[in-house]
């Protein structure tokens, strides 16, 4: 059994809506991806100022070295250069943090954005799907004789409004119950419409 229908107009309308559904969750994923990019951007400062103290750390660190060797006085003239530095450490490791963290939040909000409208249409959609699917395959494993016609015609006159028995015929039960296979079929054919099946032929004709 497959997961579309047998009938033209209804297997057009599954394959748009499947095609909607493809192109809907595209859309949001590239709109994740840019809100996940746009938000990253929010980082570069931070960067930039951790690759900037970066780089005045390594000063200090070298002058330190330098002022260590001086006969006498290297210690105490290095002092300064090595707080500075380590000064400069817990700012870039305060700097990669708050990158760290943008990217986090970027990656969260894109995810966000992407999932909360896919999720929505996927949760209307897909058990819609399920259950045309479920209904064609039960409906598809009763049409073996002329006599499992007279179950779908049974369930048409249940289920089917009044306006729609009365096309068919004046009074559907009578001919249900005096076995008139025009009716019943065309009962019947009304039932399969709604699992998206199509009579076979071979019921038809007997």
């Amino acid at each position: 059994m497959s997961f579309y229908a047998q009938r033209p107009g209804r297997l057009a309308g599954q394959l748009l809506g499947d095609v909607f559904v493809l192109v809907w969750a595209v859309v949001w994923a590239v709109v994740g991806v840019v809100v996940d990019r746009t938000v990253s951007l929010l980082a570069a400062p931070a960067r930039q100022a951790a690759e900037t103290a970066q780089r005045l750390s390594s000063n200090f660190s070298d002058a330190a070295g330098q002022a260590a060797q001086v006969p006498g006085l290297g210690e105490q003239l290095r002092r300064p250069f090595d707080a500075a530095s380590g000064s400069l450490g817990d700012l870039i490791a305060s700097a990669n943090r708050t990158v760290d963290a943008i990217h986090q939040i970027a990656a969260l909000l894109g995810w966000m954005v992407f999932l909360i409208p896919v999720s929505l249409l996927v949760a209307f959609w897909l058990p819609r799907r399920i259950r045309f699917y479920r209904l064609a395959k039960a409906a598809q494993g009763f049409l073996d004789e002329p006599a499992d016609l007279d179950l779908f015609a049974l369930r048409a006159m249940a289920t089917q409004p009044m306006h729609v028995l009365a096309t068919i015929s004046p009074d559907p039960v009578g001919a249900w119950r005096a076995g008139d296979r025009a009716v019943i079929n065309q009962l019947a054919e009304v039932e399969l419409r709604r699992s998206g099946l199509v009579m076979p032929s071979g019921l038809r004709d007997r």
